[in-house]
This record gives structure tokens, C-alpha cells and sequence, in this order.
């Protein structure tokens, strides 16, 4: 593989198997040879993958955009008397279901939420125990550590006991949003009144350890730097070497419209967003997935993306509100076939699968 001479020691080290240090990670993004660090980020992929690349049929149950956090990188979130907020009942959520199920290969759901502030633990498990009672069938993965650590706060129960009740409604793994930066610079600024980058990761820790799986994401392209980027990547590698419970990784690249930053950042390039891919494939070595959220990068990146690093297309996404929100140009929704074919088209194999990556079909 032909180089620039300058970064021949971490195409070395990369080859070898060898893990990248920090500096490495560092380096990377200052790295202008963007066709190099993918087809290097592709090498590895090819390695640890082969050709799959996952996907699911899918449908986001965004239960209320009713939150108490007010993130300033949210476009989602609302007061309770703000126009367009809204709050499902447990029928209103099932009957949302009942519309996606119309499609026969429907299998799971994806239902995350605002942090309501008169909600309790209670009225969440209620809804999510009423979807798991009307579609048994289907898998659910939802709620964030964000989601989790509130939940523990407003019922005075541990984040253990928060997931076993989860677990025992019908959870089947968590979703990975809400790690935004793990640094607790940028959540003050950003993020202050939700969980810290520590009660984030003592949720995954927590989750894992009860043989629950999650995945882990990193919303970047906002106030933070390259070297907080790197050290996000180092703080979920060392979590997966500690649990193994990271089962895919999501680059959120940050959509400023319609967000209280809309007139201080500017979106981030197509080229930051697959060099952030493929530098997430090379620092996190002990992770099998890497995801290309084509919702937010577009569905024509996320193909590319294919050949940064990524095997994973994420899915359907049936009603998918919260980054439409921020002004997303992207579908609210794709059909099966679709997906099938960007996949295909990029030289690949898809692979329908479950919430844990459990294939369901592939479609040689």
C-alpha cells in the first residue's frame, strides 16, 4: 500500500495488527491524503469483515420531544408549551407500529425520546411493555445512556435496577446516542443538565455486565477539537476491551439547523465525514462494526463510506424525527430494496439482522 512517507509508521502498525496510540489518532485527522486513509481504513474492514454489510428493517418510536435538557445541539427537543411538542400514549405509539408493520419484513424497533420532565420511570415502561405485548415478534432496542441515567434519577433506583426493568418490559439492547463528546468540557457548554460522560459510560459499563448489549456513537463537527475526538475513541476502546459489549460504532456528523448553534458552526464536509469513519476503524481495533448512519450523512456518503471502513447501513429507520429536525436532507424513511441496492452497488453483501446482529437474511 503506497503512502505518504510520513504516516508509513501507522500504515505499519496498522497491517501488523498493531494498536494506535493517541498521537497516531491525532495525526490521522491532520492527514490530507484522504484516498490513502480509506483505502487503509477499507484494508482493515476487509480484514475483520469480509464483504457483509448489515442493515435492518426497522421503525424509530420517538416516543415525545418534550425534554428537559434543551441541548444546544438539539433541533429536536421542545418545551411542554412550545408549538410542534408533542407526547405519544402507549395507543398512539402501537398505532404508529401498527402503520410500519404493513411491511411483512419488519423486525424491530428504535425508540428513543426526549427527557420529559413529568414522566415517570413508570409511564416509559408502560409504553415500552405495551409495544412489546402488541409485537412480540419484534425486537426493541431504545433508550440512550442519556435516557437511562434520567430514568435511575426520577425513580430513585439504581442504573441496574433501571435496566433490569427494562430488560424484563421487553428491552433487548440500547441504543448508542447521547455520548455526544465524552468530554466534560463540551457537555458543559452544550449539555449540562444531562448525563455526564462518566454516568454515560457506567450505563454501557452497567449494561454490559448484565449481558445487555449497546452501541456506542460520537457527535462530532461542533465545539469540540480533534484531539477530544481521539480521546472519545480511547475511552469506548478501553470500555470494549474491559465488557465486549459495544456491538457497532456511529459517526453522528452535527447538523446545525434549526439548533441554537445554526449560526456559529459550519456542517461538516463530506470529506471530514469519511475521514472520521475511517479513522474510527483504524483507532477502534476491538470493534467488529462500524456504522455509516445514512440519515445524516446521506444516503450517497454512506455508500462511500463503505469504502472508509463501514459494514453496517443501519436501516429503514421507518419515522425517523429526531434529525429531521436539525434539517437532514435525507429520506425520512428508505425501503428495503433500496438499501439492498446501494449495498449491492457498492461491491457488497447485504444482510438483514436483529438488534444483536443476528443475521436474518443475506442476499448473495
Amino acid at each position: 500500500m503506497i503512502g505518504p512517507k510520513e504516516y508509513k509508521d501507522i500504515e505499519l502498525k496498522s497491517l501488523r495488527g498493531e494498536r494506535l496510540s493517541r498521537e497516531d489518532g491525532i495525526r490521522l485527522f491532520h492527514c490530507k491524503d484522504i484516498a490513502w486513509l480509506g483505502a487503509l481504513a477499507n484494508f482493515i474492514r476487509q480484514k475483520k469483515c469480509g464483504d457483509i454489510v448489515y442493515y435492518n428493517v426497522n421503525c424509530h418510536v420517538n416516543l415525545t420531544n418534550i425534554c428537559l435538557s434543551r441541548c444546544k445541539f438539539c433541533a429536536f427537543g421542545r418545551e411542554a408549551d412550545s408549538d410542534g411538542a408533542y407526547a405519544m400514549t402507549k395507543t398512539q405509539a402501537i398505532a404508529l407500529v401498527k402503520e410500519a408493520a404493513h411491511d411483512p419484513h419488519l423486525a424491530g424497533l428504535h425508540v428513543v425520546s426526549g427527557l420529559h420532565p413529568d414522566w415517570s420511570f413508570e409511564d416509559y415502561l408502560d409504553i415500552l411493555r405495551g409495544l412489546h405485548e402488541a409485537f412480540p415478534k419484534l425486537y426493541i432496542k431504545g433508550f440512550t445512556g442519556v435516557e437511562i441515567t434520567h430514568f435511575s434519577k426520577i425513580s430513585g433506583l439504581s442504573v441496574r435496577e433501571v435496566l433490569l426493568k427494562l430488560q424484563a418490559a421487553g428491552l433487548q439492547a440500547i441504543a448508542g446516542g447521547g455520548a455526544e463528546i465524552l468530554s466534560d468540557r463540551v457537555r458543559r457548554e452544550l449539555c449540562p443538565k444531562k448525563a455526564t460522560a462518566a454516568e454515560w459510560l457506567d450505563v454501557a459499563r452497567t449494561a454490559h455486565k448484565l449481558g445487555i448489549m449497546t452501541n456506542a456513537s460520537m457527535l462530532y463537527g461542533h465545539i469540540e477539537t480533534l484531539e477530544e475526538r481521539v480521546d472519545h475513541l480511547l475511552q469506548l476502546r478501553g470500555l470494549q476491551d474491559e465488557t465486549g459489549g459495544f456491538q457497532t460504532f456511529i459517526c453522528f456528523p452535527f447538523l446545525p439547523k434549526n439548533t441554537a448553534l445554526e449560526n456559529e458552526i459550519v456542517q461538516t464536509s463530506m470529506w471530514d465525514d469519511l475521514r472520521t469513519i475511517a479513522i474510527s476503524r483504524l483507532m477502534l481495533d476491538n470493534f467488529k462494526n462500524i456504522k455509516a448512519y445514512w440519515v445524516m450523512l446521506t444516503l450517497p456518503v454512506a455508500q462511500m463510506a463503505l469504502g472508509f471502513g463501514a459494514n453496517d447501513m443501519d436501516g429503514t429507520v421507518h419515522k425517523e424525527n429526531i434529525i429531521h429536525s436539525a434539517g437532514a436532507t435525507s429520506p425520512q424513511a428508505l425501503t428495503e430494496s433500496r438499501i439492498i441496492h446501494t449495498i449491492r452497488a457498492a461491491g457488497r453483501v447485504p444482510a438483514a439482522c436483529d438488534c444483536n446482529f443476528n443475521i436474518l437474511h443475506i442476499f448473495n
